[in-house]
């Protein structure tokens, strides 16, 4: 049960972390033909699963290093704010012409946008590569065969961007005690709490990204 649930957060993450990358795959291969926009879709999407394991390996191999982990946490809190704080602006790309042009596109966005996606599967993963491997392979090419889908559900039920937030505020938690260093640190300055910091992280994240998002409607 255990594996199914960090499954479900990979997923989970991954979808809701993945809306501007699925723009950028509309976009990329929107002015192509019918066939070779599937094929370029195609190739994007196993480029982009090769590419994401690549990254996330080395992300869960640093993460072993004392304090980095702890580091990665604290960049996993500031996403998951910002996520929810920030209203992004659109995406523009210019004309791609062929097939190959679709693809590097679809790649390099996909490289780009990855920091916080890898970081976050790292995170939840902890160490279990056949689990991110499996994540990523289902996540991605759900996100590139139903990118116009997910945009459209992540604008339509705010709840997803909210749910996926707490998530990553949790894994920020759990990385702050999973590191070798913080996480001893931690349990010496704040015993009390010390067992609840990714619950605490959780809220917190909900609290402060949603007031930001929602205060400059209230001027």
């Amino acid at each position: 049960m255990e594996s199914i649930w960090l499954l479900v957060q990979i997923l989970m993450i991954n979808l809701v972390l993945s809306g501007d990358n699925a723009v950028v795959i509309a976009l990329a291969s929107k002015n192509l033909p019918p066939k070779q926009r599937k094929q370029a879709v195609w190739w994007g999407a196993l480029g982009a699963v090769l590419l994401r394991c690549v990254l996330t390996f080395a992300a869960v191999l640093l993460l072993k290093i004392p304090f980095v982990q702890a580091a990665g946490g604290v960049l996993l809190f500031w996403i998951a704010y910002k996520l929810l704080a920030d209203d992004k602006d659109d995406i523009r790309m210019g004309e791609t012409a062929s097939i190959w042009k679709a693809v590097r596109s679809i790649l390099a966005a996909d490289f780009i946008m990855s920091l916080d996606n890898v970081l976050a599967l790292a995170g939840v993963a902890n160490g279990d590569l056949a689990l991110i491997v499996i994540g990523i392979a289902i996540s991605i090419p759900i996100v590139v065969f139903g990118s116009n889908l997910i945009v459209g559900l992540l604008h339509r039920y705010p709840l997803l961007v909210y749910l996926g937030a707490g998530i990553l505020g949790y894994t920020a938690g759990e990385m702050l005690l999973q590191d070798s260093r913080m996480g001893i640190l931690l349990s010496s300055l704040m015993p009390q709490v010390h067992g609840i910091v990714p619950i605490l992280l959780t809220a917190l994240v909900i609290l402060a990204g949603g007031f930001r998002k929602l205060s400059p409607r209230r001027t």
